[in-house]
């Protein structure tokens, strides 16, 4: 069983309108709303890819009743807190292909709500292969609560993979996860470096065991003990982004627990990326679009790995 642990849940509406035009009012043409939150996207990927998997986090009030009743094909591990859930809007336009995203904050954590959750978790932990740990940190969460549960993951020798920036990432990195996967800016705001070997290799010192940064357009690119190579598709795909990151994170986790060579997780991080794209929401991809991108990407090492 794979666990994700997304803190900051979120019930996710997606606007699609013809025309995004500020100061203006707009006719929505489709709503769409679903369990939201990376780590609930990761789980949803990951479901279609053939794994199971349990979700665990935070949920409250009637948007978490809400995001409860939208599971499907997951265990739900979610743990009830007293706030209330928050909502993220995405409004997609159609002319362009855009998408501008608007993210409510999450629910106040009591300190007993937080020491409780840990106990949950660490009960997880006994039947997971791996845990992918996802997203921001609701108000009350310590700061360095990405660091306190992979701590835990590493005592219960469960491998870990950390997407999330800003401070919990600095923290959650010295924790030394199995895989980091920030993108672009949120590894040149850990490194101070806007380039991204030099920078991927970086965060590797400071506790990394192998960095798996999003490039945008240019793909991935990953620093391992194995070796380094960058990832690239075929081509610009366009359509919704949201998810596209989160499902990059699915296909990792599932080439780690299925031990695929890096190469091979890469090529499918970057075919589920662009399929999700596609997609007219996040958690879900076009399956086939990634069939015919997953053979297509190029995957290439860098002779200058560290």
């Amino acid at each position: 069983m794979i666990l994700t642990v997304t803190l900051n849940t979120a019930l996710d509406l997606t606007y699609r309108v013809d025309r995004l035009v500020p100061h203006s009012s707009h006719r929505v043409t489709t709503v769409t709303e679903r369990p939201g939150g990376k780590g609930l996207n990761v789980a949803r990927v990951l479901t279609a890819l053939g794994h199971e998997v349990a979700v665990t986090g935070f949920v409250g009030g009637a948007t978490g009743s809400a995001v409860r009743e939208g599971l499907t094909g997951v265990r739900d591990a979610l743990f009830p807190v007293l706030g209330s859930t928050r909502r993220t809007v995405a409004v997609v336009d159609s002319a362009s292909g855009d998408t501008t995203q608007l993210n409510e904050p999450g629910p106040l954590i009591s300190p007993a709500e937080w020491s409780a959750f840990l106990a949950s978790y660490e009960a997880l932990l006994k039947s997971a292969s791996a845990v992918a740990l996802c997203g921001s940190l609701p108000p009350g969460v310590p700061v360095g609560a990405y660091a306190h549960l992979i701590r835990g993951a590493r005592a219960a020798g469960v491998p870990a993979l950390l997407d999330t920036s800003g401070e919990p990432l600095r923290r959650g990195i010295a924790a030394r996860p199995d895989i980091v996967k920030p993108n672009a800016d949120e590894l040149a705001e850990l490194t101070g470096s806007w380039e991204p070997l030099p920078a991927a290799r970086a965060a590797r010192r400071r506790g990394a065991h192998a960095v798996v940064a999003s490039l945008g357009p240019e793909g991935l690119l990953a620093a391992t003990p194995e070796g380094t190579w960058q990832a690239t598709p075929p081509s610009r795909v366009a359509g919704n982004p949201t998810g596209a990151g989160d499902s990059a994170v699915a296909a990792l986790l599932s080439g780690l627990v299925t031990g695929d060579p890096w190469p091979r997780r890469l090529a499918s991080a970057v075919a589920l990326s662009a399929a999700t794209v596609l997609a007219p929401v996040a958690g879900e991809f076009d399956a086939s679009a990634y069939e015919t991108f997953v053979d297509t990407v190029a995957v290439v090492e860098r002779a200058d790995a560290a």
